[in-house]
């Protein structure tokens, strides 16, 4: 076994804002604030980020980038049907303490669409980053062709983004949770 290489300070200095936000949520995102609760100086964490924006768009593609990787351990997990996967994706993405960073997510999304720098680097690729990994273990696993499992992933990355935009705004868990079963049950009875 060897060890992992050492984190740059950019990597180090994003983990301490990640474990910050974690714990106190997104309220503050001044580059002071910020810099003051990881023990750093704004001037650094501006070296690093180039700006406030440049900051929460690097915590909103390490938070998506994480959502992706238990995307991809999910769908290798041949133990759990595919529709428990998707339930248990859900259940991560929709986490409540999860909360103010996909509220960060779509605020800088609708930057990104309406042109905005830095914001609009986090489109850049987006959906492909979330449909190929999964339509690839669809492919393999349920014998669809790539084509329909990219059109099964997106059809579900939407929903799953549908939802929580109406779980932020309408704070109704239990319904978002029902809507997001029956599509669950409806995606599981058109691929038998």
């Amino acid at each position: 076994m060897t060890d992992a290489p050492p984190l740059s300070r950019r990597d180090e200095l994003l983990a301490a804002v990640l474990d910050h936000l974690a714990t106190t949520g997104a309220g503050d995102l001044s580059l002071r604030a910020v810099a003051e609760a990881v023990g750093t100086s704004h001037r650094m964490l501006s070296y690093h980020f180039g700006s406030r924006d440049g900051l929460v768009l690097a915590v909103v593609q390490a938070v998506e980038a994480a959502q992706q990787q238990t995307a991809a351990l999910l769908a290798a997990d041949t133990g759990m049907s595919p529709a428990d996967q998707m339930r248990a994706l859900w259940a991560q993405v929709s986490h409540p303490a999860l909360a103010p960073n996909v509220r960060l997510f779509f605020a800088l999304y609708a930057r990104g669409l309406a042109g905005e720098e830095p914001a609009a680097r986090l489109l850049d690729g987006d959906i492909a980053r979330w449909v190929e990994p999964s339509a690839r273990a669809a492919h393999e696993r349920l014998g669809a062709t790539l084509d329909e499992a990219r059109t099964d992933v997106r059809l579900g990355v939407a929903v799953v983004r549908g939802l929580l935009l109406d779980l932020l705004a309408t704070g109704e868990r239990d319904a978002v949770d029902r809507a997001f079963e029956r599509f669950v049950r409806l995606w599981e009875d058109g691929t038998r």
